[in-house]
């Protein structure tokens, strides 16, 4: 076992770490007080590799292993967390669901547009009545000569309104559940009877798009269809242990973006005549938000090693997205109370660190079905409701 990052990885680390210092970091508050899409920051990620890390170069990604994957979103979940979910989201979500089940002719026609930035996805799961019961879908989906016909609404959609393409999971037979799904390609711009609609006012990852989807009578082409007809619901399964795993990454980079700031505060800031670092509950709470934070670390990149194997990793994904979104918010509320008063504010970024780190215990599942994930894995039991 090596613990050690190779040679590559160092290197991508400080890339990401450069762009994310450089060009994120900077904008970060203006841009959630503004709730402003940064598109901008997009487009100078894509000729760095950033928009398509785990893509094999043959598609126009950068060919990078899983453990990359977690290192470059860890970077960039440290500078912003909006900037970060729009990125899980493109790759995790959308670019690695059509690479694992889109045909040969998909895969070279969105992958490349993805990875160049040029398209950017979202994941269209989440309905009204469907959230943690994920098979609970009512948008329908119905052959009509040699198109797809989709009605229905999804909700709570990162990259929604910003998106070019969505992948769809939507119900082709209305007596079966998990196994009446099936996800679909819908490029918004070629079909009528797609709308949406943003969603304001959030707590956190204001200046990441989220709306609503609003599908009217959406006819799309018979060959849209991801995967085969009925496998839906494996699509939208794989697709979130992909995004629990960048989830999970962005969390530690929120944690580190806690320590990072409560060590420089803590060393700065003067109180009876000494630094408050030097008192021990000060210390304390550093010293939990560094255990935290290497603990989850370690559970990401143990998820990756999975990954890397090609060997299934639900378990060890929902065991590092529980810890690290979690430890996340452990960490943000010691961040805020190391800054007193002034972590309260905008001032500092602490107070914003919070706000977007409780949404990770809450999507792509919530802590709750995390547990429950981790209990059914671990005991080849399903929890009784």
């Amino acid at each position: 076992m090596d613990f050690e990052l190779t040679t590559e990885q160092k290197t991508i680390k400080e890339l990401a770490r450069r762009f994310a210092s450089e060009e994120i970091a900077p904008v970060a508050r203006d841009n959630d007080r503004e709730c402003h899409f940064h598109r901008d920051i997009l487009q100078k990620m894509a000729p760095l590799g950033l928009l398509g890390g785990p893509i094999p170069e043959r598609y126009g990604g950068a060919g990078l292993d899983y453990i990359s994957h977690a290192i470059i979103t860890e970077e960039i979940g440290r500078a912003c967390s909006s900037v970060r979910t729009t990125l899980s989201v493109q790759v995790s979500l959308v670019e690695l669901s059509i690479l694992a089940w889109g045909t040969e002719e998909q895969k070279q026609r969105y992958l490349p547009a993805l990875c160049k930035g040029e398209l950017l996805g979202c994941f269209a799961l989440t309905e009204p009545n469907a959230g943690s019961d994920a098979a609970n879908q009512s948008t329908s989906a119905v052959l009509r000569g040699d198109k797809w016909v989709l009605n229905g609404t999804k909700t709570w959609i990162s990259n929604a309104g910003v998106a070019d393409l969505a992948i769809v999971i939507a119900r082709t037979d209305k007596t079966k559940k998990h196994e009446g799904l099936t996800a679909f390609i819908v490029e918004k711009e070629k079909v009528q009877g797609f709308t949406t609609r943003d969603i304001l006012h959030k707590l956190g990852l204001r200046s990441s798009n989220t709306a609503e989807i609003y599908l009217e009578d959406c006819a799309i082409p018979k060959d849209s269809v991801l995967g085969g007809v009925g496998e839906g619901f494996k699509v939208a399964m794989g697709g979130l242990d992909n995004g629990r795993y960048s989830v999970a990454a962005g969390c530690v980079g929120i944690c580190q973006a806690c320590i990072d700031a409560s060590v420089r505060y803590a060393r700065e800031r003067v109180q009876f005549d000494r630094p408050i670092g030097s008192f021990q509950l000060v210390q304390d709470m550093i010293a939990r938000m560094v255990v935290d934070t290497e603990a989850a670390r370690l559970l990401v990149y143990k998820a990756g090693h999975v990954k890397n194997a090609g060997l299934k990793s639900t378990l060890e994904t929902s065991i590092a997205k529980y810890f690290a979104s979690e430890a996340a918010v452990r960490a943000a509320n010691m961040a805020i109370q190391i800054h007193g008063s002034y972590g309260y504010s905008d001032e500092f970024p602490v107070e914003r660190y919070l706000r977007d780190a409780k949404v990770a215990t809450i999507y792509e599942g919530t802590s709750e079905i995390q547990k429950l994930i981790i209990g059914r894995e671990v005991l080849d039991l399903k929890a009784f409701t």
